[in-house]
């Protein structure tokens, strides 16, 4: 089992979920996150004023698979996600060991 976290652009948000959901995925969790890559931020004017955004807001999105369907995974999220300009996000993917069900105890896949 891995778990896939994706930051992408808030406003892809909804196409990823939909492009994971016709995989099969059903479940995710999505976290408001402000970060920098490589841009470092931006300037912006307001009333006249210069002032630099060095935090952007992203979308954190996590979602636990079974270790066959990672590649699919990450697949979708990057047709979902790409817009093709700068700070389009990242994608890692991390090893789960277990995974419980609170509800009926199941583990593992079976919990996913």
């Amino acid at each position: 089992m891995k778990i896939v976290m994706a930051i992408i652009k808030p406003f892809k948000l909804d196409e990823v979920r939909d492009a994971l959901t016709s995989l099969g995925v059903h479940g995710l969790t999505v976290t408001e996150v402000r970060g920098y890559g490589r841009q470092k931020g931006h300037t912006e004017i307001y009333r006249g004023a210069e002032y630099a955004v060095s935090f952007l807001p992203k979308v954190k999105i996590e979602v636990a698979v079974a270790s066959d369907q990672v590649e699919r995974v990450i697949a979708a999220i990057v047709g979902a996600a790409r817009t093709g300009q700068i700070g389009d996000g990242k994608i890692f993917v991390t090893s789960l060991e277990h995974a419980v069900r609170i509800r009926t105890g199941e583990v593992d896949v079976d919990a996913l």
